[in-house]
């Protein structure tokens, strides 16, 4: 993505995590914050000096500025950064721009070439369009909570903000989309990815076997709703878990725990009789499992091509020998983070810069732009651009 310039006005997690992959992979993405600041920055502890972990973790590589929008010299600088830019994307309520006088319908005059995202909660139309959208409401609104947990739990939010991350995911897909198509017809376009439309796209299967069967889904734990066994077990000493897809892989874990008789036992014979009789083979599993320890069975699993895995805290994960030997944490200065999953085999990514302070590259970025150091200055005292202070 090198040469590839980036004007990021997202705050929060969705966007910052979708120009985050753009940077990895070596764009030029400014990040335009309020004078408040992205407000996860305040999202701690834990700290490095005044910014929480959680703006750390989605902001590498970029360059800060801190610009008033809400001002009209805000927006005239705004619009001078987007004359040499390939991507806005902004994750303002629908109607912010054009009710600034920079809506899609300016922009796309003003910069024919210009790849415009917006990423929202709800979208701009529909009875809940301009609504706000938050990771945790959108897996309520979208059937993900209920169909998370167990009888005992109830229904459960994930605990990592799914959403919010897809969201970026499936809106750095559009802009790469936008940027393939405008190299044929040589126009950019508006995009618009929401929370909502990605709630529902990732409730696979439990859109498809409601539109199969007409049932929403049962609260089943950790177990699939399709398959069987696909669950956690307990063993001698972590908790294992053990997905199997088919009939044939079925009866090779048989075979390689030592229970050759399940192969051709009529209970579970078949992925539906298996569905049909989960609860007396999760009670032949669990017995052989006990038997073990947690990580050279699943290493012995995994040898014969068998999916099993132990349950892992963050740290180990994190500390693993194959984290470490596929080079999945990098450093630089006092930043640690998880590397980019996207490995091409030439165009690989970097880390460039750390984290950036509130408006840290506001000189350097309006140098670029062709700002003088008094026009610059000038703009620091009207309060237009943001020194390194944030408002509180």
């Amino acid at each position: 993505m090198s040469g590839l310039r980036v004007i990021d006005l997202t705050r929060v997690l969705g966007g910052p995590y979708c120009t985050q992959i753009l940077a990895d992979h070596g764009a030029d993405v400014i990040k335009v914050e309020p004078p408040a600041g992205d407000e996860v920055r305040e999202w701690g502890p834990p700290f490095h000096e005044e910014d929480a972990a959680y703006f750390v973790g989605i902001n590498r590589n970029k360059r800060s500025i801190g610009l008033d929008l809400a001002s009209e010299g805000g927006r005239v600088v705004l619009l001078k950064m987007l004359e040499t830019a390939d991507v806005l994307i902004e994750n303002f309520k629908p109607g912010t721009l054009e009710k600034w006088g920079i809506g899609n319908d300016v922009l796309g005059k003003k910069f024919p070439r210009l790849v415009h995202c917006r990423i929202c909660g709800f979208g701009a139309d529909g009875p809940r369009g301009g609504n706000p959208g938050y990771d945790a409401i959108i897996q309520a609104m979208t059937g993900m909570i209920a169909a998370t947990g167990s009888p005992e739990s109830g229904p459960m939010r994930i605990g990592v903000p799914l959403v919010d991350i897809t969201t970026g995911l499936y809106a750095a897909i559009g802009i790469l989309m936008a940027l393939s198509e405008r190299q044929r017809s040589g126009k950019g376009q508006f995009l618009e990815t929401t929370l909502y439309e990605t709630g529902l796209a990732i409730m696979h299967p439990h859109t498809a076997n409601y539109f199969m069967h007409g049932k929403p889904p049962s609260l089943t734990g950790n177990e699939h709703p399709n398959l069987v066994p696909y669950a956690i077990f307990p063993t001698k000493t972590d908790n294992i878990f053990i997905g199997v897809g088919n009939d044939g892989t079925f009866r090779k874990l048989a075979k390689e725990i030592g229970k050759p008789e399940l192969r051709t036992d009529p209970r579970f014979a078949r992925n539906k009789d298996r569905i049909a009789n989960r609860e007396a083979l999760r009670a032949e599993l669990a017995a052989v499992f006990s038997q073990h320890e947690a990580e050279p069975l699943c290493n012995r699993l995994l040898a014969a091509g068998l999916p099993a895995g132990p349950v892992q805290k963050i740290d180990q994960a994190l500390t693993n020998p194959h984290t470490i030997a596929r080079g999945d944490i990098i450093e630089k200065d006092w930043y640690k983070g998880v590397a980019s999953p996207i490995r091409l085999d030439r165009s690989k990514p970097s880390l460039r810069r750390v984290p950036p302070k509130f408006s840290q590259h506001a000189a350097e970025v309006l140098g670029e732009f062709g700002y003088s150091k008094a026009e610059i200055d000038a703009m620091v005292e009207k309060g237009t651009v943001c020194g390194p202070e944030r408002k509180r």
